[in-house]
């Protein structure tokens, strides 16, 4: 099989409630109100770009955002705020997560003197686990995957009358996964905030690290709403150990990849995509390319160990898997399909996104120094 797929027949979808939140979305207002906010960079990878043969890489550096390393915190402090809108007596917060959303939960949570429950995968390390506890969260570490782990804490929430703070969605739970969604297109607007002037996008393909699905709906849903037909092609990025997107286009339907999971790109490593970001996913896709470790490890060097004047960038495991994508198409000849249904080529203007640093500092450590 391989290791991409083209999106040729996209499907529309009516409005749901999904999309009726993204809508009403007032985000950027709201984290730019908080004395907690920075805009994070975005940086021009000028020699990189000579040295690939692209007119221009820019790259979100989200790995100083609110000194929280990741972009996600972005979705949890919005979720939180309209949740304690409709429901100020809540106390506690559970969620399951791989690393990065748990951290931004808690950090979050703890602002507001809530307490948080935390439930995290049998491969989560001790150092992204530490990293949760230090906002005064309890941290649970189950004998689970991902996907498991998030029915997990679904169960354990309804047991004990918890708020459910989960970037995932499945039947009957989509409203505060769109939340968080909502919370993400701040950064979006940072780099493209739409003005009726405008009619094209800056860029020309955005390459997007995908796990659950819901960060990079998020981001299809933005460009689809202001960019319509002028928006850039974008290609999702997946780990070939943890491919549910790639997976479930082959199958047709939304489904748990049959795969190992055995990657150390944590915040990618997911099951079943979410439901609410499948529907935007299979609307505004282009494409999905699975990539290995090893490929995002030459990423995380090309990004720390720059040529030329480029910034050094420390990006961790999944945080270099949009550039891993874009090297492996430029590089493999296998792919060249795909390269030419992006049109992707000298005049090309890249979007990628650093979605964290070195979240895992001692996997970071031994990557850099290999």
């Amino acid at each position: 099989m391989k290791d991409f797929l083209i999106n040729n027949s996209k499907v529309v979808f009516k409005e749901n409630l999904t999309h009726s939140i993204l809508s009403q979305s007032n985000s950027y207002n709201f984290h730019t109100s908080k004395n907690y906010y920075n805009k994070t960079s975005l940086l021009e990878l000028k020699s990189l770009s000579k040295e690939i043969g692209v007119k221009s890489i820019s790259i979100k550096d989200e790995s100083n955002r609110f000194g929280l390393n990741s972009f996600k915190v972005l979705g949890s402090t919005f979720a939180i705020d309209k949740i304690l809108d409709k429901q100020p007596k809540i106390e506690t917060f559970c969620t399951a997560t791989d690393g990065n959303h748990g951290k931004g939960l808690a950090w979050a949570a703890q602002n507001i003197n809530k307490k948080v429950i935390v439930y995290v995968p049998k491969d989560t390390t001790l150092e992204r686990i530490k990293e949760i506890e230090k906002y005064n969260a309890n941290v649970y570490q189950l004998n689970l995957n991902y996907e498991d782990t998030c029915v997990y804490a679904y169960q354990e929430s309804k047991k004990n009358n918890w708020c459910l703070v989960q970037d995932a969605s499945w039947d009957n739970y989509e409203e505060i996964p769109a939340l968080i969604m909502s919370g993400y297109l701040t950064h979006f607007k940072e780099i493209e905030c739409f003005t009726n002037n405008m009619t094209k996008s800056k860029y020309d393909i955005i390459f997007l690290q995908c796990g659950v699905g819901s960060w990079a709906a998020s981001c299809i849903w933005y460009y689809m709403q202001e960019f319509k037909n002028n928006r850039p092609k974008i290609v999702l990025i997946e780990p070939d150990e943890a491919c549910g997107v790639y997976e479930s286009f082959a199958n047709g339907k939304r489904c748990s990849p049959r795969t190992n999971f055995n990657t150390i790109m944590a915040g990618l490593n997911c099951g079943i995509p979410s439901k609410s970001a499948w529907k935007i996913i299979q609307q505004g896709c282009d494409a999905v390319l699975k990539i290995s470790d090893t490929d995002t490890k030459k990423a995380i060097k090309k990004l720390y160990y720059p040529k030329g004047g480029d910034p050094k960038i420390v990006s961790g495991e999944s945080g270099a898997a949009g550039l891993a994508g874009l090297l492996k198409v430029i590089n493999n000849k296998e792919l060249y399909e795909l390269k030419s249904y992006l049109n992707l080529n000298k005049d090309s203007k890249i979007l990628l996104f650093n979605t964290e640093g070195d979240t895992d500092e001692n996997s970071f450590k031994k990557i850099i120094s290999n």
